[in-house]
């Protein structure tokens, strides 16, 4: 089992930047793909970007991110990372961190990943 902690969130204007991190307890951390979805106010959770834990550290990100996020993690700090850049007003909503043991890059219905973090709100300001 793993807990997730978010943090990071917070008010930026059009344009600029946020790292978002997701701290992980347990000592297995290197076992679970980590992914990071996102919610915006009546809207479905999102996929935003996965992170394998196969030693290929492959990611994925979807369309609507890719060139400005980038998804990365530190196994030795037990931490997953969401560098967040060029951001807009779109991109407002409840980022959350997820895991999966031994998951695929490829899973982005949110029901078939077990854990997951509280959540913490990323602004974008017009």
């Amino acid at each position: 089992q793993v807990q997730l902690v978010e943090s990071g969130g917070g008010l930026v204007q059009t344009g600029g930047s946020l790292r978002l991190s997701c701290a992980a307890s347990g000592r297995t951390f290197s076992t679970y793909t980590m992914y990071w979805f996102r919610q915006a106010p009546g809207k479905e959770r999102e996929f935003v970007a996965a992170i394998s834990w196969s030693s290929s550290r492959s990611t994925l990100y979807a369309d609507s991110v890719k060139g400005r996020f980038t998804i990365s993690r530190d196994n030795a700090k037990n931490t997953v990372y969401l560098q967040m850049n060029s951001l807009k007003p779109e991109d407002t909503a409840v980022y959350y961190c997820a895991a999966d043991l031994l998951g695929s890059i490829y899973t982005k219905m949110p029901a078939n990943i077990h854990y997951w973090g509280q959540g913490t709100q990323v602004t974008v300001s017009s």
